[in-house]
């Protein structure tokens, strides 16, 4: 969310009042994260979230986006983008269903594909507690069952090709014992990734970003109550367990030390197979999908750091942080008693 193009107030304005979406009040850069530019726009109608896409292109952004879309229509809390009334889809090919349809939620600012979602109420809980990690299990499970029907499919983007294609270029930044645990557990998920044990992982749309940073909440007089998810540009078609890892690679251990915190774990999973129990095959790899999203983003963060991107209010993220996750994720795996057992049909 850091801001690499700037964006006129007048055009900005434009696109507002052509969505219907009222006459621009405000218009404030957002700063955090690493990938597109993004603007708090507030209008006389209400809060919006302005992205313009800096790497993704227009042939991509139509799965994020009817995604979201779908999403939204299946009751889960999602940011829904906005559609252009002047963009005409397909009859029955509303949103982008259809793979082929035109997609009426991309839009064009500063010469870049941009969209427009709602902004969602309620805030980051970035200390959460048991109960945030339950609620967010839960959601995270009917996310998954509420994409089973999503017509399209993209690979996910930052997937093994990516790792592979990626870890030499930042290899050369690394110590010994670093280039030594990388081309290790880089050759651990390609045999992991041959084996039909893998290929038997359920697989659908997935998040495959949702830290506790993507996630907003509303305090409740009880218990939290999760508000929304949001960022949906890195995901992709890929299995659940792995987006299942990447919530608990971050919700769910001690960001000082990437130590797994066992409440927090045991909250997220319980919360998560009572939706959705997991199978066989699951249960079997969860300790290398859980090594397979710490390796994910600690090659990410490599490259954003060493290789970042001009842009103004750009903070990239520390690697060493999913380095010491990925080494605790192989010190200390997942035992079978942590996981919960099938529910029988």
């Amino acid at each position: 969310m850091a801001v690499y193009t700037e964006v006129g107030f007048d055009e900005a304005d434009a696109l507002l009042r052509r969505l219907d979406l009222g006459t621009l009040r405000d218009l404030r850069g957002i700063e955090g994260g690493i990938e597109n530019t993004n603007y708090f726009a507030t209008t006389d109608k209400g809060e919006f979230v302005l992205t313009l896409f800096e790497r993704l292109g227009a042939e991509q952004l139509p799965y994020y986006l009817c995604l979201m879309k779908h999403l939204a229509g299946h009751g889960i809390p999602v940011p829904e983008p906005f559609a252009d009334p002047a963009v005409r889809p397909a009859p029955g090919n509303a949103f982008g269903d259809a793979p082929d349809a035109p997609c009426e939620l991309l839009h064009t600012v500063a010469g870049k594909p941009a969209a427009v979602v709602q902004r969602l109420g309620g805030r980051s809980e970035l200390a959460p507690s048991t109960a945030h990690c339950a609620e967010l299990g839960g959601t995270l499970a009917r996310m998954h069952l509420a994409g089973r029907d999503f017509p399209r499919s993209q690979p996910n983007l930052r997937g093994l090709a990516w790792w592979n294609d990626t870890a030499p270029v930042v290899l050369p930044y690394l110590d010994e014992a670093q280039a030594a645990l990388l081309r290790t557990e880089l050759a651990h998920q390609n045999h992991i990734a041959q084996s039909s044990t893998f290929a038997a992982l359920p697989r659908g749309p997935v998040h495959a970003d949702l830290f506790r940073d993507n996630a907003m909440f509303f305090a409740g007089e009880d218990a939290p109550r999760l508000s929304g998810i949001f960022d949906f540009y890195f995901a992709g078609t890929d299995s659940w367990l792995f987006d299942l890892a990447v919530c608990l690679n971050d919700w769910a251990i001690d960001l000082p030390s990437g130590r797994r915190d066992a409440a927090r774990t045991a909250a997220l999973v319980n919360a998560y197979t009572a939706v959705r129990p997991l199978t066989a095959a699951e249960r079997a790899l969860f300790p290398a999908m859980l090594r397979a999203a710490a390796l994910r983003f600690w090659i990410s963060r490599l490259w954003d750091f060493h290789l970042p991107r001009e842009a103004s209010m750009l903070k990239p993220h520390d690697p060493t942080h999913f380095e010491r996750v990925l080494r605790e994720r192989v010190r200390s795996p997942l035992v079978p008693a942590d996981i919960p057992e099938p529910v029988a049909a």
